[in-house]
């Protein structure tokens, strides 16, 4: 399978014609990556799905940040169930149509019904994490620090993870061809369901960004998904205050050949 083109990466941040089925607000982001050889992470894909990389190199990223005014198109938000901090683990991918995404191995939040809402509707593989009162960032002020802890249900304390993180310097938006473009500048998200691989899509404006600078960091979602512990820091650590995100109703993929 030949990688996306350029085309196609820019193709999927336009806004879809149809109506989104949710709203939310993903806050002070965290974008944690280590290079990881493609053939290791092809292993974990399901049928359908190839690992994407840029020049020739795989990333596996954790991202803690903070969900808000999550709520349906037709509601508005509910104290108590629409805010609440989430951390993922994602590997970045595309399908046999060549358009790009990205594939998750986990995702925590601390917000029960969220998890049963996600692992029902969109087959995503949530779990339910204590996550303690969390230190929050003043979006986008440089050097204000960002704690962020997640711990797993049914995991042991020793396998909890835990962030701290802030700005640094100027924010910008990712140039097209760039790392960052490739990290970042996601849209399309895929998902195993009981009916085979579907696909779901958020649209929101270009993440603005910065390097960051963290101060306690693990890897112990990767082990937990089955990834080796990575005997070096983080390859690439950029943190984002935010977007407002519109997200679609799942599509069943399309098993056209490129």
């Amino acid at each position: 399978m030949r990688q996306p083109t350029l085309a196609q990466r820019l193709a999927v941040r336009e806004r879809p014609a149809r109506q989104p089925v949710l709203y939310q607000t993903w806050r002070d982001l965290l974008f944690v990556h280590w290079e990881i050889d493609p053939d290791i992470i092809q292993a974990t894909m399901p049928p359908g799905l190839f690992v994407d990389t840029f020049e020739g190199k795989a990333y596996v990223g954790i991202v803690p940040f903070f969900m808000c005014d999550v709520h349906p198109r037709f509601t508005f938000n509910v104290p108590g169930l629409s805010d609440f901090p989430e951390t993922n683990l994602r590997t970045y991918v595309y399908d046999r149509a060549g358009n790009p995404g990205v594939m998750f191995y986990s995702l925590d939040a601390y917000q029960k019904i969220a998890v049963w809402l996600a692992r029902t509707f969109y087959h995503l593989p949530y779990h339910y994490a204590a996550m303690p009162a969390p230190h929050r960032n003043m979006a986008g002020r440089t050097g204000q620090a960002t704690e962020h802890h997640t711990q797993r249900q049914g995991v042991p304390s020793a396998q909890w993870s835990k962030f701290v993180y802030a700005q640094e310097g100027e924010l910008s938006t990712a140039v097209a061809g760039t790392l960052e473009f490739f990290l970042l500048e996601r849209y399309l998200f895929y998902a195993h369901s009981p009916h085979g691989l579907r696909v779901g899509r958020v649209w929101h404006t270009p993440y603005e960004f910065a390097p960051a600078t963290v101060t306690a960091w693990d890897a112990n979602l990767l082990t937990l998904a089955g990834f080796d512990a990575p005997q070096r820091p983080p390859d690439s650590l950029l943190m984002s205050p935010g977007v407002v995100v519109d997200t679609y109703a799942l599509q069943k993929v399309t098993s056209a050949e490129r």
